[in-house]
């Protein structure tokens, strides 16, 4: 399957493509049922998609999951492809079969669909991103899967998952945090929006550590990693040197912001320059369509 060809699948719409997936294969003519499984299967003949960009279930919500199941069953089937023979692998429903196991249950309703590597990640990572499964991290992991494995650009991803191309960038920046950040992004303790408020700083954990202590809001974050950039990136005061005021500095995290990239303004007299810097081809492209449109 061509790149253009799987862009345009998924461009269709998630709904669409899942909702096709999620009924089972009826005879030709015929009307699909709604979420009968195509069969029921031992559940250990199932495993997890490996690729899965979801790696955080909370325990306690799971549990209530098992509950609800032990007195109504597995309304929805878990979508499956086949592995190898009397094997499958989740396409969708990783939670409702984790919660069955957690229930006891020794056979699950599945419905089999018979995609490759590339559909089963695709389905996985789109999915749990419009359905916001994922925690921050997962849904940047994600972006950075289907860019680095697909060839897909920031702009293909906006257009197929709903959100705008800086929505992309700016979750993409996320990775460039250091381990013990990410983790409290991944935990909850850190929201999206402090977390990209470090991103430039000159010392992200420890800055982190003082919002969660402190139970800084989003907004005191940036003011905290404002004072530190400001601090961290002048040169040293010069007789004919003026430092960057407030105004500035926070017009220029305002722009990083919204454009998924480093933006740098340099007052000079009555002018200036603004500085944009760009790490791809793909970025210097986007740069120039945004500058284009206007």
């Amino acid at each position: 399957m061509s790149d253009d060809v799987s862009k345009r699948r998924l461009g269709r719409g998630l709904a669409a493509l899942i909702g096709e997936m999620d009924q089972p294969a009826a005879a030709a003519g015929s009307a699909p049922k709604s979420v009968n499984p195509d069969r029921m299967i031992p559940i250990e003949f199932v495993a997890r998609n490996p690729k899965n960009p979801r790696r955080y279930f909370d325990e306690s919500d799971l549990q209530d999951l098992a509950n609800s199941i032990r007195q109504h069953g597995i309304v929805q089937p878990v979508v499956v492809r086949t592995t190898s023979q009397d094997r499958y692998e989740i396409i969708a429903g990783e939670r409702r079969w984790r919660a069955a196991q957690l229930a006891g249950f020794v056979e699950i309703p599945v419905i089999v669909r018979d995609v490759d590597d590339r559909t089963a990640l695709e389905i996985a990572i789109v999915e749990n991103v419009q359905r916001s499964d994922l925690n921050p991290l997962e849904e940047a992991l994600g972006y950075e899967q289907l860019i680095s494995d697909h060839g897909y650009t920031q702009n293909d991803l906006g257009e197929i998952i709903g959100k705008s191309r800086s929505h992309v960038a700016n979750s993409l920046r996320l990775l460039k945090l250091p381990e013990p950040v990410r983790d409290m992004l991944a935990i909850g303790s850190l929201s999206a929006g402090h977390a990209r408020a470090l991103v430039s700083t000159s010392d992200p954990a420890t800055l982190a550590k003082t919002i969660v202590h402190k139970g800084l809001s989003v907004r005191d974050a940036e003011r905290l990693a404002q004072n530190d950039i400001k601090a961290q990136s002048e040169p040293p005061r010069t007789a004919n040197d003026d430092r960057k005021d407030s105004d500035t500095v926070a017009l220029e995290r305002t722009l990083t912001d919204s454009l998924g990239l480093d933006v740098k303004i340099n007052h000079k007299g009555s002018g200036g320059q603004i500085r944009i810097s760009y790490r791809t081809l793909e970025q210097l492209e986007d740069i120039c369509r945004l500058l284009e449109r206007r």
